[in-house]
């Protein structure tokens, strides 16, 4: 589906949920037909979920230093072109800037992993994580229901009376 079609799909769905919620609408001259103005914003679901926080940064930092070393790369590139003295340096720094940046996006795979295998992001029902997941919702609930059993033992005055005096 391409850009104008998608467009117009979502004008479709949007002009559809505009009828069937009964919002206001301007009649065309002449025509009797209903203009329906389009939002400037229009607010569409996501369709992957974004990424956890040290992943993201992960992979802010490795776009940023492979940047720096194509940008690196393509002044020793026209410095060599130019007979520069300074293109055998830069050719020097492009080399130790392609290993950094091969670092980079290698810390990106391992941070995704590790973020993947401690918080259990897998598609197996039967997973270690969901069942982690079960006990400590299991035990969170167990710990609210203790406090407010407790509660409910300190409102009555909980000096131990079994009935009222």
């Amino acid at each position: 589906m391409g850009t104008a079609e998608r467009q117009r799909a979502t004008a479709d769905e949007h002009e559809t949920s505009r009828r069937q919620s009964g919002e206001h609408h301007r009649e065309t001259e002449g025509r009797g037909e209903p203009e329906y103005r389009r939002e400037l914003w229009v607010e569409e679901p996501a369709r992957r979920r974004r990424l956890p926080d040290p992943v993201r940064t992960a992979a802010v930092r490795a776009v940023i230093i492979v940047a720096l070393t194509l940008i690196q790369a393509m002044t020793a590139f026209l410095c060599a072109l130019a007979g520069s003295w300074l293109s055998f340096p830069m050719v020097l720094g492009s080399v130790a800037s392609t290993v950094v940046a091969t670092w980079g996006v290698l810390d990106v795979w391992v941070t995704r992993q590790v973020w993947n295998q401690r918080n259990g992001v897998v598609s197996v029902p039967s997973s270690t994580a969901r069942q982690l997941r079960r006990e400590r919702r299991r035990a969170r609930r167990q710990a609210r229901t203790t406090a407010r059993n407790e509660e409910r033992i300190r409102r009555r005055g909980g000096a131990g009376q079994l009935s009222h005096p």
